[in-house]
């Protein structure tokens, strides 16, 4: 099995601002989260406008992205308001992946190079990246703006001398992977964020792409936090399967059901 790979890509048009949404069945690309430290995708709940996920403080998690399309698509990957590539404040208009048709692929962390990255990490807001590079107020969202990739048509030959390219022809410079690669809870304080991790051999390579429009075909938007913020925030319910991440459990008279076996006797 190939192992899923992501790559950057530079895209230098300006695009107008405008609203995220659900991804749906039409999309052309999905997007959906991994826990890498427990091997499982991070389920997703709806709560009100917004899909939400729940990480774990201190699980590595990788954004995996599937082309449901026959033709390329450019995706700009934004996390926690930062644009995963370029570091930059996000905007659809900068840099991002390039996927050909049908392709999974597995972005697992910040851009740092051509050959390697930063892990994505589930951390506390204050060590998050967007935080210590001064930009906390987006924190907690993983968001994807997609294009769709402008058909060329081949010229007829003709005579000499040729004609100049018009300038809007000009190719973006973008990267293709080298292999498979607001309601009430908008007020609550968020927990967790992305953090800056270990650094990890990725390595990409260049590409070109034209944009066959300024404005992206979808965007989509997920918000995370922590599950025991989720809980209080009445998104995850209140069930043993997220006690441990609810904080230190009250002392309890009766923690178990029976009288355990002492401990074997020493020196008999």
């Amino acid at each position: 099995m190939r192992r899923p790979a992501a790559l950057a890509a530079l895209v230098l048009s300006t695009l107008l601002a405008a609203a995220a949404f659900p991804a749906s069945a039409q999309s052309p690309v999905r997007l959906e989260v991994v826990d890498r430290d427990t091997g499982q995708w991070m389920p997703e709940y709806r709560h009100r406008r917004d899909t939400w996920i729940a990480g774990m403080p201190g699980h590595r998690y990788g954004v995996r992205l599937t082309n449901t399309t026959g033709e390329r698509v450019l995706v700009v990957l934004s996390v926690d308001g930062v644009n995963a590539v370029s570091g930059q404040t996000a905007h659809p208009s900068q840099a991002g992946y390039v996927l050909e048709p049908w392709q999974s692929a597995e972005v697992n962390g910040w851009r740092k190079s051509y050959s390697d990255i930063a892990q994505f990490v589930f951390t506390a807001l204050p060590d998050s990246y967007a935080a210590r590079t001064g930009r906390p107020d987006n924190v907690g969202t993983i968001g994807i703006a997609v294009f769709r990739e402008r058909r060329v048509a081949r010229p007829m030959p003709m005579p000499s001398p040729p004609i100049a390219r018009d300038d809007s022809m000009a190719k973006s410079r973008a990267a293709s992977p080298a292999a498979e690669a607001h309601g009430a809870v908008a007020e609550q304080q968020q927990r967790i964020g992305t953090g800056h991790g270990q650094r990890e051999w990725s390595p990409t390579q260049g590409t070109s792409f034209v944009r066959a429009s300024t404005q992206p075909v979808q965007l989509t938007q997920l918000r995370y936090d922590s599950p025991h913020a989720l809980v209080a925030a009445g998104i995850l319910p209140r069930t043993p399967q997220w006690q441990s991440s609810r904080g230190p459990r009250a002392p309890q008279a009766f923690p178990t059901g029976f009288v355990a076996d002492p401990p074997p006797r020493r020196g008999w």
